[in-house]
């Protein structure tokens, strides 16, 4: 939903409603019913608005969800606030999701960088597991913004994209960075997609979920199994399968889930033997969802909504990295 609150104030101040505007402006009325619906406007529209009300067409109007921790994500997100479930979702993710595949940065020199687009150089840390992990909270910036779109291949590859780019491999002639792999990979030592067939086996997944008239979180569990077995890209598959599950989430409204780098045994084994027991996969993951839903108990909400009545529990309980070592450290956007 669009609030155009903004923009009604600015007309106020004026003295002018939509209607005498969109007369002077020679904007349909039925274009005008889109503000009272709370719809989208195309860009030329708002353009044509913001230059006659001498702004920028993001002064007019603001993004709303019917979902509470996606709002909450968003207005965070714009505010750049610290310390709350913004900031906190995108630490633990990058971090457990990175560790699992290989990243040797702590959960403390995640939230170092994070916080402070920092790294102690003294600490040896490859390049790469730097910029995978800059690279991975862009990718959850991405993965809220666009959080309202239905999945498309278009979205899947541009998560690859942001989460690879400018890394060692894409150095390599034959890695497609942003696109379905070249040469075929295993898996867990099983076989995975031929690259002639990935185009193929991914449209026929998104028809199939696509299609579901009420996504539930074994959807969800559902398509990311399905798509780790595809293995559509030549790295990354992984990070980008648990993106898609953290993207898609947010669009239905449910909690997101959080694999903890502990439990990645568990996890793997879920994906290995998915044909045979989803119950492994699927435990794994309502257990991380169970991970978030402690954290937004945390910040006063609970299953996703918050808090009105009863005890909200103090962020302090958050911990706290402020007396992390800031010495030796150099800015990541100069590596």
């Amino acid at each position: 939903m669009i609030d155009y609150s903004k923009l009604n104030n600015r007309l106020k101040a004026l003295g002018l409603n939509k209607s005498e505007m969109g007369k002077q402006l020679g904007i349909s009325s039925r274009t005008i019913a889109k503000i009272a619906r709370g719809e989208k406007l195309s860009r030329i529209v708002l353009q044509k608005m913001s230059d006659y009300l001498e702004c920028n067409p993001e002064d007019l109007f603001e993004e709303k969800s019917d979902n509470p921790l996606l709002q909450v994500l968003r207005e965070e997100k714009t505010a750049g606030i610290s310390g709350g479930i913004y900031h906190e979702l995108q630490v633990r993710m990058t971090y457990n999701s990175n560790h699992m595949e290989g990243s040797r940065l702590t959960e403390e020199q995640t939230r170092l960088i994070f916080e402070t687009n920092t790294i102690d150089i003294s600490d040896g840390i490859p390049v790469d597991d730097i910029l995978e992990t800059v690279h991975h909270f862009r990718a959850i910036d991405y993965c809220i913004d666009i959080a309202d779109m239905s999945l498309s291949e278009d979205i899947i590859k541009k998560l690859h994209y942001i989460i690879k780019h400018d890394t060692k491999d894409s150095e390599l002639t034959w890695f497609a960075v942003g696109e379905y792999k070249k040469r075929a990979n295993m898996v867990g030592g099983k076989e995975t997609a031929a690259p002639e067939d990935v185009e193929t086996a991914i449209k026929k997944l998104l028809d199939g979920y696509l299609n579901k008239q009420n996504v539930t979180i074994e959807d969800i569990i559902a398509f990311h199994a399905e798509f780790e077995m595809i293995h559509p890209f030549q790295d990354g598959n992984g990070r980008v399968g648990r993106l898609i599950a953290f993207k898609e989430c947010l669009k239905h409204n449910i909690t997101p889930f959080i694999i903890d780098d502990s439990k990645k045994g568990f996890y793997y084994r879920g994906l290995s033997n998915w044909n045979t027991e989803k119950g492994y996969l699927i435990d794994t993951c309502l257990y991380g969802q169970d991970t978030v839903n402690a954290l937004l108990n945390v910040f006063g909400m609970r299953d996703n909504h918050f808090e009105e009545d009863g005890e909200i529990i103090s962020r302090d309980t958050i911990e706290q990295s402020n007396t992390t070592s800031r010495s030796n450290a150099v800015d990541v956007n100069n590596i």
